[in-house]
This record gives structure tokens, sequence and C-alpha cells, in this order.
């Protein structure tokens, strides 16, 4: 299994919860580099939920393709939560949605400091125009910290969707 074997039970029960809703999601990803659409786009009839993913490593592509102001990205770096929250924003906005996950962070085995050590991964959820951040740090080599990261994000967006009806 190339991811914990909790991704599938979660993707599973976002998609039964955003056909119910009627919804599409996008996500917008940095240090998981798509993993979180591949997992989503891993399901079959996926496309009745899961409109698009960015992926979005340069700090230059955050501000092109999500609108993530180059401001934040100097003021508090790339990882924090401005740039989270700013690119859940981003990637909603650009799609058109009403659920987006955002995911930056640093994956290892380099990049990491004393503020943000490596496994430092800030998440943002822009579910119906309400944003939401955090931040997480995973153990591990890079394929754990993506992994958990990817499941993490898929459990965050999950616990913040309404339920249908």
């Amino acid at each position: 299994m190339w991811l914990p074997p909790t991704v599938w039970p979660r993707v599973t029960a976002l998609a039964e919860r955003l056909r119910a809703l009627g919804w599409h999601i996008a996500t917008a990803e940095s240090c998981t580099g798509g993993l979180v659409a591949a997992c989503c786009t891993a399901l079959a009839g996926s496309s009745d939920w899961f409109e698009r993913g960015w992926v979005t490593y340069a700090n230059a592509a955050k501000a092109a393709e999500l609108g993530v102001d180059a401001g934040l990205i100097d003021a508090h770096g790339a990882v924090s939560e401005p740039v989270a929250r700013a690119m859940a924003l981003g990637a909603a906005r650009a799609a058109g949605v009403p659920a987006t996950l955002a995911i930056t962070g640093i994956a290892g085995p380099s990049g990491g400091s004393a503020a943000k050590p490596v496994g430092t991964v800030w998440f943002g959820w822009c579910v119906a125009g309400q944003v939401d951040a955090e931040c997480r740090r995973f153990d591990g080599d890079r394929a754990a910290v993506r992994a958990a990261a990817a499941d993490h994000a898929l459990a965050g967006l999950l616990a913040r969707l309404p339920t249908a009806g």
C-alpha cells in the first residue's frame, strides 16, 4: 500500500458526502506534490466530485496560480498559516468550488530549520467561504511525511464538510 490504509475509507466517505451535497472540491498542494489529488482520482467515479488540483511547489506558482500575495510568503514563509489559508481560498476562487484543501510543508530530508523542522506541515481548508488552518508535525522520512500529510488533509476536509439533508 503506497499510503496509510486510513486514506481509502476517507476518500470513499468524502466521495459519498460530496455526492450527497452535490459539491466538487479542488486541491492546492505543495509538499505533497499532488498526492491528495492522486488519492481522490484513484477512486472510480471521482469526476462526480473532484474538480481539479494544483501542485504549486514553487513560491512563484503559489502567487501565479492561486493568487497568494508574494508579501505573505516574504513575511511568513511558504510554510505558514497565512500562506496555507491563502492557498485554500485561492483554489476556491480559481476553481469556483465550495470546498478546497491546501497543504504546504517541509517533507525533508532537508529544508527544515529550528523554527520549522522537517515534518512541519500547514493545512488550509475553505468550506462554503469559511477558511480554517492548522499546523501538524509528522515524523519519518519524506515519504512518511507526505503520506501522513495527505491523510490528514483528507480527514480535515471530511470533518469540515456539512452533512447532507
